[in-house]
């Protein structure tokens, strides 16, 4: 019998098939050098002196190994363990080891911090390329890396606490335990703002400050409520929204008390999400926790904006991540795969596919990479007033476009791009996350109303960066001229806000490609978002584009 079967399984009629016709892994390239689009706005945008140095994490998260720890710690969700063996709180998530090999990662590369420790001309340019390289990896542990980084300048706003926090926040290292921010050197900081009456609406949050002591910054106070998204609640302090006595004020909780002691902030439990799943989101209970005001009281909105400005940045950055790494999947799927005789990258249709989807790349990361120059500049009135608009804009826009284009770039692998073993399911269930957090469309757009009205100024500043790529192409200028009309029109804005905001994204996109200097990016941009209308799927760019240009630039090999 046992030869037999031995016979039968060397009996070549017995082999169904041989693997072949499918592309390898995308891995061990650099992401950087092959990313025509982000090179060239690091260098344009004040980050040349990191190339060397980019070049070098764009290997690092190319790795099959780092590669690999971003699928263990998807497959893996948080598990959240509210009391130790013996009944004591102590409000514990665990994760997978691959998601602490992430976070050590990162903080370790400075992703956290390096604008903070090191500024200067390119450091936030540099910066966000390091985090647009190390997103691609995966996404849901950029939460608190994020939030630890946006944390610092509401930090700086209180000088005691300054003091006593700053060097813990950003240290370049990862401690990960579940003790006293006094016996660790390395801190990140995590947010809870939102609650179940008012979700953006904070200003109706009802969790009450009652001061220990002493009233005023810096000063100790006990907090009672509850917050319904407090996200990565493994971070070692929050920075919270509390109604104290004299108005609604910024707090930082931490963890575990001054006494060493846990301090009261309970985990009731976390969020079961479509996506984001490595990173947990929690619901807490504030039962006494102790907090220190962050500003000054009454200002809690003020002082805790400067932390969510950033998050919006980053949540720019982490979109134009998602869509470069579908893209670069994509075009390495279709570079390897053949059908009706030729590869799928040899024709027409998937040619027009890929060049579109690659245009929505480019036009992200020529706007955020300007924003991160303006960030780079806040001594500067233009570059602080353009950030301001610029946020609002930009995370609106790039977060908002990010989830049709996994979509499409799935599709590109058929039915691969929907298996969980293919990286672009991840990537699409992800791709929704940072269009609602730190403020969904309606929120940015209407932010955008207040600080118009607040300061006509921004506007200006919005004009004249467009007006640096006026009478540069006709189109564009057409498009520059009608938003100037809609905006001066002064009728129904709230309810024109999404359609304002759409335009204003598109004008500034177009109007950095133009200035970037490659005529057959901006014209094909311009051609297929201003002329021919942005609404058309993907896929539908008319003739006469340079196709083979965008194409070229999606690939990822393309060093």
């Amino acid at each position: 019998m046992n030869a037999k079967h031995d016979d039968l399984h060397l009996d070549p009629l017995a082999s169904t098939h041989e693997v072949f016709n499918q592309a390898p892994p995308l891995e061990n390239y650099d992401a950087f050098t092959g990313d025509t689009a982000l090179k060239e706005a690091v260098v344009r945008e004040g980050g040349d002196w990191g190339l060397g140095d980019l070049s070098r994490y764009g290997y690092e998260t190319t790795r099959p190994e780092v590669i690999e720890w971003g699928y263990q710690a998807n497959a893996s969700k948080p598990e959240f363990e509210p009391h130790d063996r013996y009944g004591h709180r102590v409000d514990q998530v665990n994760y997978h080891p691959a998601y602490h090999s992430l976070m050590n990662m990162a903080l370790r590369e400075g992703l956290h911090s390096s604008p903070w420790t090191d500024p200067g001309p390119g450091a936030h340019v540099v910066r966000a390329a390091k985090y647009y390289m190390h997103a691609q990896v995966e996404g849901g542990h950029g939460c608190p890396i994020t939030m630890t980084f946006a944390a610092v300048p509401s930090l700086k706003l209180t000088p005691s606490i300054a003091e006593r926090w700053l060097a813990k926040v950003t240290a370049r290292d990862y401690d990960p335990r579940n003790v006293s921010h006094q016996d660790k050197q390395a801190l990140t900081i995590g947010m809870g703002m939102t609650e179940k009456q008012g979700g953006s609406d904070v200003r109706a949050n009802t969790t009450r400050a009652y001061p220990v002591g002493a009233e005023g910054p810096g000063e100790l106070y006990e907090l009672v409520g509850h917050k319904w998204f407090m996200s990565a609640p493994m971070c070692d302090a929050f920075l919270m929204l509390a109604q104290a006595p004299g108005g609604l004020s910024c707090f930082l909780v931490p963890r575990w008390r001054e006494d060493g002691g846990k301090n009261p902030l309970q985990v009731q439990r976390l969020k079961n999400k479509v996506g984001n799943v490595s990173n947990a989101s929690s619901e807490v209970e504030l039962r006494g926790a102790h907090g220190w005001m962050v500003g000054e009281e009454g200002r809690g909105v003020p002082a805790i904006i400067e932390m969510v400005a950033m998050t919006r940045f980053d949540c720019m950055i982490g979109s134009s991540s998602g869509q470069r790494q579908v893209m670069a999947q994509a075009v390495h799927h279709v570079a390897h795969r053949a059908a009706f005789g030729e590869t799928l990258l040899d024709q027409p249709l998937m040619r027009n596919v890929i060049a579109d989807l690659q245009l929505e790349v480019e036009g992200s990361v020529a706007m955020t990479w300007r924003m991160a120059r303006a960030l780079d500049h806040q001594e500067d009135e233009h570059e602080k007033l353009f950030a301001r608009l610029g946020a609002a804009v930009g995370k609106y826009w790039i977060c908002k476009r990010t989830p049709h284009h996994a979509y499409e770039s799935m599709e590109c692998l058929g039915g691969n791009g929907v298996t969980e073993n293919f990286i672009l399911a991840r990537l699409y269930r992800d791709a929704p996350i940072n269009a609602i957090w730190e403020g969904s469309g309606n929120v940015q757009a209407l932010d955008l109303l207040r600080a118009m009205g607040k300061s006509p100024k921004v506007l200006d500043a919005w004009f004249a960066e467009l007006a640096g790529a006026q009478g540069r192409n006709p189109v564009l200028d057409k498009a520059v001229n009608a938003l100037r009309k809609e905006l001066g029109d002064s009728e129904a804005l709230p309810y024109r806000a999404r359609d304002l905001v759409d335009r204003m994204a598109l004008t500034m996109q177009a109007a950095q490609l133009v200035k970037a200097g490659n005529e057959a990016v901006s014209d094909a941009f311009i051609t297929a978002r201003l002329d021919s209308g942005h609404t058309r799927n993907y896929g539908s760019l008319p003739r006469g584009v340079d196709v083979d240009t965008l194409v070229a630039r999606a690939n990822p090999w393309n060093a």
